[in-house]
């Protein structure tokens, strides 16, 4: 079969343009179907546009599309023009959704698509196909939801792969202009042995914590990626979930001489800074950068998140990676219910004063498959279901101590007063190269998608703050 696998882009510009880093679940799926003889393209929306590759998508078997929240609207798009294409050309293309938005939300996927793959897709896609080809019941594939005559039947759930090293290399090679990509994705796990309440990864992918084996990531990077390129994420949700594993690995790639050959960064807790061992393997392996959910410095959010840190426990994590030369790249959330004006005022602040290199201000997001979402929605506390909107740059919800209004608008702020003219230019004349240039980048960024955002601050407005003709 000619199969054509597609990453649905968010609504609204999000401004990683440069720093696209497509999802893994499509290639290692394209691998394992390449080597059961099928001719599979991977296309990222993001990475390069589909629509110049409208007419070689349109001439697939199946199309599949995979889809996290913010990127529904554009994945049910898709999904209807090939249903548009399908009755022009009398030809029957299956459209199948994958990924956390359809999994949690099945029956809204199956009012755009013929199949919806829920959770981990790998196995459910490739027996979807083998049925499809003429090799098996659809009723005998577990993780799928489809019609069957006018009822809809979802399948019974499919088991966790506890073995991931069953799963094929992710083959980057199969996505059109893979050569743009500037930073390739690697993974060394699954799952989160934390449950933080707004987050869908524990519910997508379990709290059990699954590490591939050290081996075969370090064949992984040294045959597959390094090929391609010096500039390696490690995507995982929390590298260090499992501290000792990650020392055994950063050791291997020590003693391979990788770090030489590579910069990497990655996503950690702040729990990962105190063990200084594994802060000094990373620093001899080239880690330049570390993402750290550091959420809030109000230790009532800490709590209503779930997250089982302190406000002092961040302030050591910033510490500890600034001394072995680790940037830090701080994520906060903003919108709890204990949240106002002066709790995010005083967030800026800090990341000023600990001298975070960079930051992200997000605002708290009820994504589908989340404690948050059914906490809100119970309260009847969801604004909208634009899902296009859920990319936690909108504001989606009804705050507890603040308007939509308020909150919204004290987010923007928030990024306007971190990434300042004067935060780059002190950055640059500390010879701190690399966080001056993402202040720059960061500061373009803000003012690129401050219109959109300005308009939708617009239309949250309270009647009383409208102007007056």
């Amino acid at each position: 079969m000619k199969i054509s696998l597609i990453e649905a882009k968010p609504a609204s510009y999000n401004g990683f343009e440069k720093f696209v880093i497509p999802r893994l679940g499509l290639p290692i799926m394209a691998a394992m179907l390449k080597k059961q003889g099928h001719d599979v393209r991977v296309y990222v929306h993001q990475l390069e546009g589909i629509w110049q590759h409208s007419l070689e998508i349109s001439k697939s078997d199946l199309i599949g599309i995979s889809t996290v929240t913010p990127a529904a609207p554009e994945a049910y798009d898709l999904a209807r023009w090939v249903r548009r294409a399908n009755k022009v050309r009398k030809k029957k293309i299956p459209v199948v959704l994958g990924g956390p938005h359809v999994s949690f939300l099945p029956e809204e996927g199956l009012e755009h698509a013929d199949y919806v793959v829920r959770g981990e897709g790998e196995h459910t896609l490739t027996e979807l196909v083998d049925a499809l080809d003429g090799g098996g019941e659809l009723s005998d594939i577990r993780g799928l939801s489809y019609r069957e005559g006018d009822r809809i039947r979802h399948n019974p759930d499919r088991p966790l792969e506890e073995n991931l090293d069953k799963f094929p290399f992710a083959d980057l090679t199969l996505i059109a202009g893979h050569e743009k990509l500037r930073h390739l994705p690697i993974t060394t796990s699954r799952g989160c042995p934390h449950d933080c309440n707004y987050c869908s990864v524990v519910s997508m992918f379990g709290r059990g914590y699954r590490r591939r084996s050290n081996p075969t990531v370090v064949r992984e990077l040294e045959e597959h990626l390094l090929p391609l390129g010096r500039r390696i994420f490690f995507v995982d949700d929390n590298f260090a979930g499992r501290p000792k594993a990650a020392k055994e690995l950063l050791s291997m790639m020590k003693q391979r001489g990788l770090g030489k050959k590579m910069r990497w960064y990655t996503q950690v807790t702040v729990h990962a800074a105190r063990d200084e061992q594994l802060l000094d393997l990373m620093k001899d392996t080239n880690c330049t950068q570390v993402y750290v959910g550091l959420e809030s410095v109000d230790p009532r959010t800490l709590k209503e998140y779930n997250k089982k840190q302190s406000v002092e426990h961040i302030r050591h994590c910033v510490k500890m990676f600034h001394k072995k030369g680790i940037r830090v790249h701080g994520m906060f959330m903003l919108g709890s219910d204990q949240d106002d004006a002066g709790t995010i005022a005083a967030t800026v602040d800090f990341a000023k004063k600990q001298g975070i290199n960079t930051v992200q201000f997000a605002l708290l997001t009820p994504l589908p498959g989340t404690r948050t979402f059914e906490k809100l929605e119970s309260e009847n506390r969801l604004a909208t279901r634009d899902w296009g909107l859920y990319d936690a740059f909108h504001v989606v919800h009804e705050p507890a101590r603040m308007s939509m209004y308020e909150l919204q608008k004290a987010a923007m702020e928030a990024w306007k007063h971190f990434y300042t003219v004067p935060s780059y230019v002190n950055a640059f004349m500390q010879f701190k190269m690399a966080t001056g240039f993402l202040r720059f980048y960061g500061r373009k960024i803000v003012k690129k998608g401050r219109a959109e955002l300005e308009e939708y601050l617009r239309k949250l407005r309270p009647p009383e703050l409208q102007p007056q003709n």
